[in-house]
C-alpha cells in the first residue's frame, strides 16, 4: 500500500483518500500515519454489516476500493456501492490458483507444487466470490527450475509494485 500512496502522492487527478484495515495491528495502519494518510481499523463485524465502512468511505469521498492484503470476502453491500470499482490483486495466475484460503505463501506453494512453468500477478474486479471477478490485467513470471515459494514470491511481488498502480491509473483515468 506504500507503493501506492507514493505513486499517487502527486498525482493531478488520483489520491488515496483514505486505507482502512481488519486488523488494529496492521503494519499498514502505522505505515499511512507516517504517511500523513487518514486510517482506521474496523472490526470483522463491522466489515461484514458494512454500513459503518460505508459510512467512513462515503465521508473520505472515495470513489474506489483498492484491496491490498485483504483477504475476507466483501459483503455484497460493498459491491453493490462500488460496482465495478472494486480492484484485488492476487499473487498468482487466475483463474487457477485461486479461491478461499488462497493467499500469500499458499499460492506459491501450490503453483510449485502443481508444477506450472508460469506464475504471475492477476489484478481483478471484485465481485461477491473470491478471485472471480473480471480480469483487467495479468503479467506472467517463468517458474524456474529448483523456485522456492520465497524466490517465487519476490518475483511476484515485484511485478505488483510495478503493475499495480499504472492499472489502477489506467482504470481510475477511464471511469
Amino acid at each position: 500500500m506504500v507503493n501506492l500512496v507514493r505513486y499517487f502522492t502527486d498525482h493531478p487527478d488520483i489520491r488515496v483518500c483514505c486505507i482502512l484495515s481488519d486488523r488494529t495491528d496492521a503494519p499498514v495502519l502505522k505505515e499511512a500515519a507516517t504517511l500523513e494518510v487518514p486510517h482506521k481499523a474496523f472490526t470483522r463485524t463491522e466489515f461484514r454489516q458494512a454500513d459503518p465502512v460505508l459510512d467512513y468511505l462515503g465521508a473520505c469521498r472515495a470513489d474506489w476500493i483498492i484491496l491490498a492484503g485483504f483477504l475476507s470476502l466483501l459483503p455484497g453491500a460493498f459491491v453493490h456501492a462500488f460496482p465495478g470499482r472494486i480492484l484485488n490483486i492476487h499473487p498468482a495466475l487466475l483463474p487457477a490458483f485461486g479461491g478461499h484460503g488462497m493467499y500469500g505463501m499458499r499460492v506459491h506453494r501450490a503453483v510449485i507444487e502443481s508444477g506450472a512453468g508460469k506464475s504471475g500477478i492477476t489484478i481483478h474486479l471484485v465481485n461477491d466470490r473470491y478471485d472471480e471477478g473480471r480480469i483487467v490485467f495479468q503479467q506472467e513470471v517463468t517458474v524456474e527450475p529448483g523456485e522456492t515459494p520465497e524466490s517465487l514470491m519476490h518475483k511476484v511481488r515485484s511485478l505488483e509494485l510495478e503493475h499495480f498502480p499504472k492499472v489502477i491509473e489506467q482504470l481510475v483515468r477511464a471511469t
